[in-house]
């Protein structure tokens, strides 16, 4: 009896535990990617989360590859490429505690990209620089290398110097495992050579859902230089001028508002039956989810519509001819159809909106080069209706 009252009181001690840890930080066993330095093996406390014919991610500054920059928090940091042959590299890890569903958190990484990431390429054999940009995608799942959902991911890493580059979690799910990937530029066209640097992965720390994260990197300054305070001078006697009977000047007229476009497009240029290309949205690779930096771009399309009330749009989606008939059919729908709900969550009229899917129908370019292919894959806005079309 005294056995399992005791079993009984640990229990309750736990779970009282859990319920007030809540508001704590979730931490990752060695988030400073500290090790050996060596090639071909993750950090400890990390999974190697790549694919089976390739090696595992890189504890880096080693001299191999010719990676020498030095680590921003401790000695070592991960280095990790992207290769021509659609392989990347990605590790994995279990948190100190679950992720909350409704829970929102705050989650910083040190990335850079290294001026030279010397290997072979997969695709030609050749000694290659992997000095492409590339991203960091961050996944919450419930196992080692599950990326059961998108947690956050940044743009491209281009930098060369040590910068911090903040998240924001929202997770649908108690995830209790996170996934750090390096991925390509998206859309992806075809794949390339690039690297990226990683150390000192902050705390998760939950904050609320309404508080904002700077998306944009910031440099973090890691000695403070102390200066002498600048002389203080007295200030000069004011001079009373003489009051001299003078005319009011009138305001100056504020200078008009630059006129709404559709991607560079004004309206005074625009006639029924006519296509726009978008050049600026992009989607993530192989999906149509609508990438994170075409939300502005997409704003002033918005604005456009909503200030031209007459206008009525079909949003066209268009594939390279790489994939099957029914695949580029069913993705270039799916992509339409999410910049028409995109702009229908603005507040534009869903009957101002038609979309369609085209598939690989209407090539621009030849579908033989990846020139061709970015051109042909891509989203038009066709003029349908508006009340003067003459310009």
């Amino acid at each position: 009896m005294r056995k399992r009252s005791s079993l009984f009181s640990l229990l309750v001690m736990t779970i009282c535990y859990m319920g007030f840890s809540q508001d704590e930080p979730i931490y990752l066993t060695n988030p400073s990617f500290e090790d050996f330095p060596r090639h071909s093996k993750e950090p400890n406390g990390w999974f190697n989360c790549g694919f089976p014919s390739e090696s595992p991610p890189d504890v880096q500054p080693s001299g191999d590859f010719s990676v020498t920059k030095p680590a921003f928090d401790g000695n070592t940091y991960l280095g990790m490429v992207v290769r021509d042959n659609d392989t990347w590299e990605a590790v994995s890890q279990r948190l100190s505690r679950p992720m909350k569903k409704g829970q929102c958190y705050e989650f910083s990484l040190q990335l850079a990209r290294s001026e030279l990431y010397i290997s072979l390429s997969r695709s030609s054999n050749e000694t290659t620089n992997y000095v492409t940009p590339a991203k960091i995608r961050i996944y919450g799942g419930f196992g080692n290398c599950d990326k059961q959902y998108l947690l956050d991911e940044t743009s491209l890493i281009i930098n060369n110097r040590w910068l911090q580059y903040n998240f924001k979690f929202e997770p649908i799910a108690d995830y209790s495992y996170i996934t750090i990937q390096a991925f390509y530029e998206t859309p992806t066209l075809f794949p390339y050579n690039g690297n990226v640097l990683v150390d000192n992965a902050s705390p998760i720390k939950p904050i609320p859902c309404n508080e904002p994260v700077p998306e944009e990197p910031v440099e973090t300054v890691q000695e403070v230089v102390k200066t002498d305070p600048p002389k203080q001078t007295p200030p000069k006697p004011k001079v009373q001028e003489p009051v001299t009977n003078t005319t009011p000047k009138a305001p100056p007229k504020p200078e008009p508002e630059p006129e709404k476009t559709i991607a560079g497009v004004k309206r005074s240029e625009m006639s029924k039956g006519q296509s726009i290309k978008l050049d600026k949205l992009y989607f993530d690779a192989d999906s149509a989810r609508i990438s994170k930096e075409s939300f502005s771009f997409l704003d002033e399309v918005s604005a456009f519509l909503s200030e031209n009330s007459d206008v009525v749009v079909e949003i066209g989606g268009h594939t390279n001819a790489l994939p099957p008939d029914d695949y580029c059919d069913k993705l270039s729908t799916a992509r339409a159809k999410a910049v028409a709900d995109y702009l229908a969550a603005k507040g534009i009229s869903r009957k101002r909106l038609q979309y369609k899917g085209y598939g690989k129908r209407q090539p621009l370019a030849s579908n033989k080069t990846p020139y061709g292919r970015r051109q042909n894959q891509r989203v038009e806005i066709k003029i349908l209706d508006m009340r003067d079309s003459s310009g």
